[in-house]
């Protein structure tokens, strides 16, 4: 894997976290896949209380990344407000409220990544 499209993708990563911080976001991490997935690169991961909020944390990820040069590739789960999957290729950006992030446990399927 090319070292600086890698190190592009941790910088995009921090954006999309710094994003969901200022929507106040909860429980966010960086997890780096570098040689555990042909997915992305990294996959933050956040929560938020309400569809809502979750919504506002999808808005705030978008509008960030876009200002950065930064394109979305696709979203699911906007309307539904419980899971949204934000894809930047490089970068997938999940936004949960706690049921389903419990549930799908991502942070454990993917327990050997590092968290940034």
């Amino acid at each position: 894997m090319n070292d600086s499209i890698h190190q592009e993708a941790y910088e995009m990563s921090v954006l999309a976290k710094e994003a969901l911080e200022d929507k106040k976001g909860e429980d966010i991490k960086i997890l780096d896949l570098k040689g555990l997935s042909n997915i992305a690169d990294f996959f933050v991961i956040g929560s938020g209380n309400n569809p809502n909020q979750i919504r506002a944390m999808a808005d705030s990820v978008n509008e960030k990344l876009y200002k950065a040069g930064y394109k979305l590739n696709h979203s699911e789960g906007y309307s539904g407000g419980v899971w949204v999957l934000l894809d930047y290729g490089s970068l997938i950006v999940h936004i949960f409220d706690r049921e389903q992030r419990n549930f799908y446990g991502l942070e454990r399927i993917w327990g050997d990544a590092e968290e940034k």
